[in-house]
């Protein structure tokens, strides 16, 4: 049989990393396109490049790929620019997706759940190019395609090397303040909310087996795990793996931290928080396991998969501890006394 020919664009993310060595230990021969250069460890095309560029799109697609898993973001305006061209190109095009594009009216989060570009009270985010509604709209295009070659794929918050989530917080401002000894600042209104965070490995192994899946073609699967925590929780967990000292505060407090002029920019600072993060997100998983004949009781606990992540970084790893955020976590906890 002859091998199956993939296209993975954006492949150096924290699912890319995972994605590749499993196709390629599928029998998948692999070219995998990134902006920076990264060892997979297993016979795979890397090509090093801006995957957005039309020339070298153009001359890429002419390879002829039987899949292409797809983990570029494309605002709203780019949809019609690249989606159809995508689509053209292969038998069975992956779409990249997400959690947040649903609202939080039902719990557990189904596929069939409502989402915010549909549903939402709030008439600015509908209009806005947040992240949440431009993929929304993607998946619309999708929907409405000629064609049924397309699946659409909804990781929830999904955790790997460098990649150390606790509520919109990133790796500088968790394992980084950690290993400095300093405290990290989350919003009281979360301590109790509950998420779904779930390891890379296991989310690529789901995007592995749902390509070239006849029963996937035309369908939208939530990549998760079943198990949720509360924020309050997952902060304890990093407590206990790595040291890291959560103080919590007043979400305004927390998002004049957390982002950039969120005094010029209330609405869109506050969206990530206030319209994902703050909804208790639990994963109804049911139909990516039928689909995939994965099995809850082998995905990795949150846990476990956090202590071998944050346990994989260098020790001598360089986060950003001069990035804004932290610079005012500094300033702020320094100005409460919770930090020397």
């Amino acid at each position: 049989m002859e091998r199956k020919k993939v296209l993975v664009l954006g492949a150096s993310g924290a699912m890319g990393k995972y994605l590749v060595p499993e196709l390629c230990a599928r029998g998948c021969a692999v070219d995998a396109v990134s902006l920076d250069e990264y060892d997979f460890g297993c016979p795979v095309n890397t090509i090093k490049a801006q995957a957005k560029d039309f020339a070298f799109r153009t001359e890429l697609f002419r390879n002829g790929y039987d899949g292409i898993v797809d983990f570029l973001t494309y605002p709203t305006h780019e949809l019609v620019l690249y989606l159809p061209e995508l689509l053209e190109a292969t038998e069975h095009y992956i779409f990249l997706s997400s959690c947040r594009v649903c609202d939080g009216w039902e719990t557990p989060i189904r596929e069939t759940s409502p989402r915010l570009l549909d549903s939402s009270s709030d008439v600015l985010l509908r209009n806005s190019d947040d992240y949440s509604i431009h993929k929304a709209r993607g998946e619309n295009m999708l929907r409405g395609w000629k064609r049924k070659n397309w699946t659409i794929v909804r990781p929830s918050i999904t955790y790997s090397l460098l990649r150390y989530q606790l509520v919109t917080l990133e790796a500088a401002a968790t394992v980084g303040r950690a290993r400095q000894g300093k405290p990290v600042v989350l919003p009281e209104t979360a301590k109790d909310v509950q998420a779904t965070m779930s390891w890379a490995g296991d989310v690529s192994g789901m995007i592995a087996r749902l390509l070239f899946n006849e029963r996937a073609l035309g369908e939208t699967y939530t990549l998760a795990t079943a198990e949720h925590r509360t924020w309050g929780e997952i902060a304890g967990f990093y407590r206990d793996i790595c040291g890291l000292e959560a103080v919590w505060v007043p979400q305004t407090d927390f998002l004049r931290i957390a982002v950039t002029e969120f005094d010029r920019f209330p609405y869109t600072g506050s969206w990530q928080l206030v319209y994902d993060r703050l909804f208790d997100r639990v994963i109804d998983n049911s139909k990516v396991l039928a689909a995939t004949g994965m099995a809850q009781k082998d995905l990795m606990p949150l846990y476990d998969g956090l202590e071998y992540e944050i346990g994989r970084c260098p020790a001598d790893f360089r986060f950003d501890m001069k990035s804004s955020v932290n610079l005012r976590m500094d300033d702020y906890l320094k100005k409460s006394g919770k930090m020397r």
